[in-house]
């Protein structure tokens, strides 16, 4: 099947949860997502068996906008497939996909900690990369992020 196939394919799979879509480049589709859609959206490529969870990444959108982004990668061969979800920057939150992926389990963690979104229902929240006496509420990939003292 072509990426273009399964994309469609993809599409017509999570078009209950869709808020938008789009074809940014040949081979990909973003749909944007509410958070609370995640874990049924995530149950249903995995019953489908559509793919894996390549990666969860996130995006500052910065103070003026006042919004994160968390797009979760799902691949199928070549075919590459986005969840776009927008977050409020101040109170930024997922639910777990955890229960459907159990491997996504270390790309919430990471999630959390770097870029302070916080996932409800994570089987873990224990820190990845930062060190125990790092200050509470200080995410490196924030875009008002200072490394004074740190590295």
């Amino acid at each position: 099947m072509d990426s273009e196939t399964t994309l469609r394919a993809a599409g017509e799979l999570l078009a209950p949860w869709a808020q938008a879509t789009a074809a940014p480049d040949s081979g990909r589709l973003d749909i944007t997502i509410a958070a609370d859609a995640l874990p049924g959206a995530a149950e249903a490529l995995g019953q489908a068996g559509w793919g894996y969870l390549a990666a969860i990444t996130g995006l500052d959108l910065g103070a003026a906008a006042g919004a994160i982004e968390v797009l979760y990668h799902f691949c199928a061969g070549p075919a590459v497939l986005t969840l776009r979800v927008r977050l409020p920057r101040d109170t930024p939150a997922v639910p777990s996909i955890c229960n459907a992926i159990p491997a996504a389990g270390a790309f919430e963690r990471e999630l959390a900690e770097m870029l302070g979104v916080a996932v409800a229902g994570a089987p873990s929240t224990d820190r990845l990369y930062l060190p125990d006496d790092w200050p509470e509420r200080v995410y490196p990939l924030r875009k008002d992020f200072v490394a004074a003292g740190y590295g």
